[in-house]
This record gives C-alpha cells, structure tokens and sequence, in this order.
C-alpha cells in the first residue's frame, strides 16, 4: 500500500508541474503542451522521455520508472527471502520459517505444496529472473533508455502472465493449501502495480488501441483499479479465517 500511495503523491506533483507548464505556454495549442492537463500524468511532464521519438521509441517519465524499480526491488527481497528458507526446508524438514508464525500466516505449508514447485523448481527461482529483469528495465529508463512498441507490449504481456499467475497461486494458498505467505502477499501486490501502471503508461501513449473515452478514464481514475483490487483481495483474506481473526479481537 505504500508504493501505491506514493504513486499517488508522484502524481499530484506531476499534475502541478503540468499545470504550471501549461500556465507559461499560454501560446500553445492543448494538444502541444507538456503531457494532459488531467490528475493522471503517471509519467513526469518535467522531462520529454515519455513522448514517441522519430525513430518510433518510447520512454517513461520518472515516476512509471522508480515504480518499476521499487517494486522490483520488493519482489526480488520477497523471492530471495523464500529461496534461502526453501534451501533450509531442503536442509531440514522440520526447519520453520521466521514467516510461519501461526496456523495460518505458515510460510513453511506454502514452500512444501505442489503448488510450491509449478514449473518442475522452487517458484521464487523464476520470481529472482523476472523481479531482476523489472528492476534493470526502471533502472534503463531513469537513464533515459527508450524502446519500441513491442518492447513495451512484451513488458505489459509479461507483467499480465505474473499477474494472473499469482492470482492463481492466492486462490491455491486461500482454498487448497489453506495457508497465508506474507512474503507471497507481497509478491501479488507489487505484481498488480506493475501490470496495471505498465498498462496505463500503454493506454497513454496509444500502445494499446483504446477509445479516447475509455483512455482519459483510466488517465482520471487510475487508482481505481489497483486499490479496488487490493480491497478484493483483503475481504478474501477476511472472510476466508474470519473465525480466526475475530478471535485475535
């Protein structure tokens, strides 16, 4: 909830500086001006990295980087964090992770299903590759790097195949393992940021068809998406061991 609340900050100052850009272009047609004057400025009008060169490429304005840095760094920390208990579970079966701390918040369950192991190795393996290959992607766009369409569309398929991945993997820890990771929580809330601001970042810049109406929306709303999706996903939690979280009151 952090990262999204600083997204939100990120673009409240984002939409002053478009608004004071704007101020002093008074000469210049709307469609000219540094970025929309809406409250959906994801990328920072302080800079033309985000505008389509001549060659075709895109880049991104400072906040849609550091999002992918940020949360890249935190589901690399989550997958790193999993691998080493995963080695000690290996080590010794009755080793107990700092995360199981009761019945139900029991990382150790989660490491020791099926489900633990989809492709044939442990699933944190390929959360190390992918989380490392957001993190160098941010990094290069903070340096400037731009890319073409197809570039941004890989990034958006990839960052949707993560997000429907852990969406599956949440309904296996609530209804089948009956167990909660809190280092998987976190893998499956920094995973929707990335799909869903990867996809408004596409959706702005025309990467993604979209009518006009339904692409100012998602520029206007954009919050929307992501904290009704974590309010889905806590009243699942909820609801699923209400019995148990009543008793803790």
């Amino acid at each position: 909830m952090f990262v999204a609340q600083w997204v939100m900050v990120e673009l409240g100052q984002n939409e002053r500086r478009a608004r004071d850009r704007a101020r002093a272009q008074p000469h210049l047609p709307r469609d000219r001006r540094n970025g929309d004057m809406t409250t959906t400025e994801l990328d920072d009008v302080s800079t033309d990295d985000d505008r389509v060169s001549g060659t075709g490429t895109i880049g991104s304005g400072r906040g849609l980087a550091l999002l992918l840095v940020i949360t890249g760094a935190l589901g690399l920390l989550a997958a790193w964090v999993i691998t080493l208990d995963k080695i000690e579970l290996l080590k010794d079966p009755n080793y107990k992770p700092a995360c199981s701390l009761n019945p139900i918040i029991s990382c150790g369950n989660i490491m020791q299903s099926k489900q633990a192991e989809v492709f044939g190795f442990p699933n944190p393996v390929a959360g190390l590759v992918a989380f490392g290959a957001v993190i160098a992607i941010g990094m290069a766009l903070l340096a400037g790097a731009r890319f073409r369409r197809w570039y941004w569309i890989g990034l958006n398929v990839g960052t949707l195949l993560g997000t429907v991945f852990c969406m599956w993997l949440m309904s296996q820890s609530l209804y089948v393992i009956n167990s909660l990771c809190l280092w998987c929580t976190l893998t499956w809330l920094i995973t929707i940021l990335m799909f869903w601001y990867t996809t408004v970042h596409n959706l702005k810049h025309g990467i993604i068809p979209a009518p006009d109406g339904l692409r100012r929306a998602v520029l206007e709303f954009h919050w929307v998406v992501p904290v009704l999706w974590y309010g889905v996903i806590a009243l699942l939690i909820l609801t699923k061991w209400w019995t148990y979280w009543s008793s803790l009151i």
